[in-house]
């Protein structure tokens, strides 16, 4: 069942061009299915062949993983995972039938991203900008750029030096699927990068190794490779600390605090679309909420009969 599992993976890479990170989601819902099924004595004894996996037995499934305290959002993910692997058995013939097509989801509400006010997000600037260590000084970088173009986080850390362009105020982004998208950037966002570029990242690279030069990475490490995502996670988190914020602080965070800050100044819902790189509109329009709640407290402020 495995091996079925890692080919599935593979056609999601090869034939769908899905993110690593996509990939890796994938795998660990689905294997951890496997691992249930065979060790959580649900197949029937001696057999452990897709052909055993009905609709009751994955109904028992999605019971465990209530019984293990999944919340109805993850539980939803996992499953959706699981029937995106039987249809691949049906159309690869491994199946003649899918068990799942009427298994039902757990029913989930909208969850609003949270971010920061505008208040909030000029304290973390300031704390980071008080910063003069060059690890310091590439944190507010990071920050800064981040919060002008709205940048998954894995898409920041994989940006590299080249794909800067200063002169033209832009940055080359390579999104889900491969897929890439030119994002603009303001003036205090140009001027950060070219501190960096200029003064931080070198003083990053002389500090810590000779082969560093050679690291293509636009945001270097303690150690002057690449910067993971969990190490932005880890340093975010830390200066939302430093700035007292008191909403929960990761790196979707600030990109929600980007696309709800933009919304509210005026941005067209599709132009938010394309500078977020979300495939469907229907993914950006959670924001749209956000906006009206903006909307509906300004005209209370605003009109005389509903003050």
């Amino acid at each position: 069942m495995r091996e079925t599992v890692k080919a599935f993976l593979n056609y999601l890479t090869s034939e769908r061009g899905l993110s690593g990170n996509t990939i890796a989601a994938y795998g660990n819902d689905l294997y951890q299915m496997v691992d249930i099924l065979e060790e959580g004595g649900l197949l029937p004894s001696g057999s452990h062949r897709w052909e055993s996996v009905d609709k009751p037995l994955l109904t028992q499934y999605a019971l465990d993983l209530q019984e293990r305290g999944y919340s109805a959002t993850t539980r939803a993910r996992k499953l959706a995972s699981v029937k995106s692997l039987f249809s691949f058995l049906v159309e690869e013939g491994i199946l003649s039938q899918d068990p799942t097509e009427s298994l039902t989801s757990p029913r989930i509400g909208r969850v609003l991203p949270k971010f920061l006010s505008e208040e909030d997000m000029e304290l973390l600037l300031q704390e980071t900008a008080r910063g003069d260590t060059p690890e310091a000084q590439r944190d507010a970088a990071m920050i800064e750029l981040m919060y002008a173009t709205g940048m998954r986080v894995s898409e920041l850390v994989s940006l590299d030096v080249r794909d800067l362009d200063l002169r033209e105020k832009q940055v080359l982004c390579q999104g889900k699927g491969s897929k890439e998208r030119l994002i603009s950037l303001h003036d205090q966002a140009v001027e950060a990068m070219e501190s960096y570029l200029k003064e931080v990242r070198p003083r990053l690279i002389s500090q810590h190794r000779v082969s560093a030069p050679k690291e293509e990475a636009l945001f270097l490490n303690w150690r002057g490779e690449r910067l993971t995502r969990q190490g932005f996670w880890l340093i975010l988190k830390e200066c939302g600390r430093k700035a007292n914020i008191q909403t929960p602080l990761t790196p979707h965070t600030l990109r929600h605090t980007f696309a709800t800050h933009m919304l509210r100044g005026g941005a067209p819902l599709r132009y938010l679309q394309e500078l977020l790189g979300h495939a469907s509109i229907s993914t950006t329009q959670v924001y749209t909420h956000l906006a009206e709640e903006q909307v509906q407290r300004e005209y209370d402020r605003a009109h005389p009969r509903a003050r």
